[in-house]
């Protein structure tokens, strides 16, 4: 079940149990990219032949394999590192790839990856965390998409929260909140789901990771989808602008929110209601 944003949004987070759950899940989503005309990339953890034998037992994938519309690759071929990844190098990289397949007359690239390998230790989760923020942003101008896919198994649910808290839309049942880029005229990130003391550490990570810039002295949230936040919420969200130098605007929140942030008096944030 996925949580988030439309099926049509740009960047999926797909938590997977097995080799099986991955290959149907990437070809599905692949498969809609066909349809709507862009190149699309397999990007597997190991060698890349078997997986493109595999497909060219499948009619659309074959032509389209044949033709240059689907490619697979490796991990090793399509990350710029596959130990602790270079977060601006590897959204270069994308960009680059997008760009030619428009070039090439494609409406854009889909890429579907088994990240798994690139995320093992807490130093390649930081890394690879910080690049998922980046491509959302770089989402907001290119004809890009992703799915991020991870092997449940090997990394646990914890550790693929760390990731999927940044993206629009993932396959976690437990997983309460989203940060990610939007379009700059709704915010700079929009911060959607529910914080409670539950998920705290991992907002803070994720804050940190998100590695917001204030634009103007202001660090702007789109609020329109959370449900709720508690009190704690807030006041991190008060310290995080205050280290900035910067004022956090929750853009479009509820009235409840705005009327907690009135009574703790936080002078770092400010709360404008949703009409």
């Amino acid at each position: 079940m996925l949580t988030g944003q439309p099926p049509g949004h740009r960047h999926l987070c797909w938590a997977y149990d097995g080799p099986t759950g991955f290959m149907t899940r990437a070809v599905e989503f692949l498969r809609a990219g066909l349809a709507a005309g862009e190149r699309v990339w397999f990007v597997v953890s190991g060698p890349a032949e078997p997986v493109r034998d595999e497909l060219l037992d499948t009619r659309d994938f074959a032509d389209a394999l044949l033709t240059g519309a689907a490619q697979v690759h490796s991990l090793d071929d399509a990350y710029s590192s596959t130990a602790v990844i270079d977060p601006a190098s590897q959204v270069a990289a994308y960009r680059r790839a997008t760009r030619e397949a428009v070039s090439a007359g494609y409406t854009g690239l889909r890429v579907a990856a088994d990240a798994t390998d690139l995320v093992r230790t807490p130093a390649r989760r930081d890394a690879f965390a910080r690049y998922e923020q980046r491509v959302n942003e770089m989402m907001r101008t290119e004809a890009f998409r992703a799915m991020c896919a991870y092997d449940r198994s090997q990394l646990g649910e914890p550790a693929i929260a760390e990731l999927a808290c940044l993206h629009p839309q993932h396959n976690l049942g437990q997983l309460l909140f989203r940060l990610y880029a939007v379009p700059l005229a709704q915010g700079q990130a929009a911060l959607a789901g529910e914080l409670d003391p539950s998920n705290h550490d991992l907002f803070r990570t994720a804050l940190d990771r998100a590695e917001l810039r204030p634009v103007d002295d202001e660090l702007v949230l789109d609020a329109d989808g959370l449900r709720f936040l508690d009190h704690r919420a807030l006041i991190h969200l008060n310290e995080y602008a205050r280290d900035r130098q910067a004022t956090v605007v929750l853009r479009a929140a509820r009235s409840g929110v705005a009327r907690l942030a009135t009574l703790l008096d936080l002078p770092d944030l400010r709360v404008e209601v949703a009409r």
